[in-house]
């Protein structure tokens, strides 16, 4: 059993910058994939970017690629969302999530937010992120 604790969301202007936080009980830097998922009021549940923690390897959704970045820490067993050039389109609950094998963190897909949210076996309970102009 791995629990998530998700941090630092906010409310902040278009085109600034948050930086999301995901701390794992236990370690997770080997072989497992994390990933976060966003939801909007009246969408679905859509994944946004994710790593491999064995491999190192990102991947992202179209809508958020070169404006965000995942990172791990493997120290702290803490991984980051790193966001910038925020839009409103971005705000959302933002959900961390984890599945051991830390390959096929996408899927398969090329873009994150194909991937269904049943990929990942654990949550976290969500930081929101409001983004205002």
């Amino acid at each position: 059993q791995v629990q998530l604790v998700e941090s630092g969301g906010g409310s902040v202007q278009t085109g600034g910058s948050l930086r999301l936080s995901c701390a794992a009980s236990r370690y997770t830097y080997t072989g497992f994939c994390v990933a976060w998922f966003r939801q909007a009021p009246g969408r679905e549940r859509e994944g946004v970017a994710a790593i491999s923690t064995g491999l190192r390897r990102p991947y992202y959704s179209d809508s958020v690629k070169g404006r965000f970045n995942i990172s791990q820490d493997n120290a702290e067993n803490t991984v980051y969302l790193q966001m910038n050039s925020l839009k409103a389109e971005d705000t959302a609950m933002y959900y961390c999530a984890a599945d051991s094998g830390s390959v096929y963190c996408a899927g398969g897909y090329s873009d994150m937010s194909q991937v269904p949210p049943s990929r990942y076996n654990y949550w976290g309970q969500g930081t929101q992120v409001t983004v205002s102009s």
